[in-house]
Formats: C-alpha cells, structure tokens, sequence
C-alpha cells in the first residue's frame, strides 16, 4: 500500500509517542484509526495497544511505532501526525489533506 509512505509523523509526535509507549511497558504502538461519527462525520481514535494486525501498515520513528489499520488508510492517506504543546494544551493533531472540513476539537472531519 503506497499511501502509508505519504503518512508522515513529526519528530515532536514521535518522541511523545516514545515517551508515552515507554511508561507503558505491555504496550507496543500507538494504533490510530477513523471511526463514523463526531461533530463533522468522521474522528480519530487513538488507542495504545500490545499487537499490530496482519493488514496494519507500520511507521517507525525515533523509537514510536504507529499502526495504521487498512480500512482508515484511504482516509488519511497523505496526513501529517505531529504532537502540538502549546498554552491551549498538548494534544496529537492530523493534518488531513482529505479532510474538506475539521471541528474546532481537532477530532472530528468530513471528507
């Protein structure tokens, strides 16, 4: 699947993803998928998890693994995943370029 080469993780997503995945030893990756629903039709779910799947793609960086499951590969085939820390909070974000519309919670899209 060509898509997952054009999903990319920042270095800032990736040591938080190292960190977080760090003080949770039983756990391997951050699993990231798009489910139906929130404010603008589809969201992201972020789930910390032990095993990948036969059908994840995998993306390694600085020591985070990300799994990406088949199904929500065309939804956010060619996003960015970065980590932001600013005064409004810390929180991962995507920078979907499918997305034709996001929700101020940064959650939530439509495509």
């Amino acid at each position: 699947m060509t898509d997952a080469v054009n999903i990319s993780v920042s270095d800032a997503a990736a040591k938080r993803i190292s960190a977080i995945l760090k003080s949770e030893p039983e756990k391997t990756a951050l699993r990231i998928s798009v489910e139906g629903g929130g404010c603008s039709g589809f969201s992201y779910k972020y789930d910390l998890v032990e095993t990948q799947d036969e059908d994840d793609i995998v993306i390694e960086k600085l020591g985070a693994k990300v799994l990406i499951d088949a199904i929500s590969l065309p939804y956010i085939g060619g996003s960015e995943i970065d980590f932001i820390d600013d005064l409004m909070g810390q929180s991962f974000q995507i920078r979907n370029p499918n997305a034709t519309s996001s929700c101020g919670c940064g959650t939530s899209f439509a495509i």
